[in-house]
């Protein structure tokens, strides 16, 4: 029997966040996650690494829908809602780092961001886009 990767459902569990505390829930409502449990949490079969918790806006949904990956339109046959601004989601680190790179980046919330982040986003880029920085 192959190795099951999945966390336990709810909360962070033993990951930690880009500040080095536990990992805080993204968000439930709508919820999101690579899991569907709320957390940006990841395992080697997360090719896109699911790991940013990000603070929807209109910009960025508009700019990923031009990346071709429209987070907007509901896609019920994947239990999918579609986004609105002031969502939050677990956005894929490169291209949230894509976004940054051409001023579009949305807010994130430093607590629900998986360490795995760091592997590809500097901390100093998610710090100035920090939700909760004034």
């Amino acid at each position: 029997m192959p190795f099951d990767h999945r966390p336990e459902p709810g909360g962070g569990g033993g990951d930690r966040n880009v500040l080095g505390g536990p990992l805080a829930d993204c968000s439930h409502d709508p919820k999101t996650g690579y899991f569907r449990d709320g957390c940006c949490r990841t395992m080697p079969g997360d090719h896109g690494v699911h790991t940013v918790c990000a603070v929807m806006t209109d910009e960025f949904l508009k700019f990923t829908q031009s990346r071709g990956n429209d987070l907007s339109t509901p896609r019920p046959e994947f239990d999918f809602p579609g986004l609105r601004p002031g969502d939050r989601w677990c956005l894929c680190a490169v291209r949230w780092l894509e976004a940054y790179e051409v001023g579009q980046a949305p807010k994130v919330v430093l607590a629900a961001c998986h360490s795995k982040t760091l592997d590809i986003v500097p901390l100093e880029a998610l710090t100035s886009h920090a939700a909760d920085a004034n």
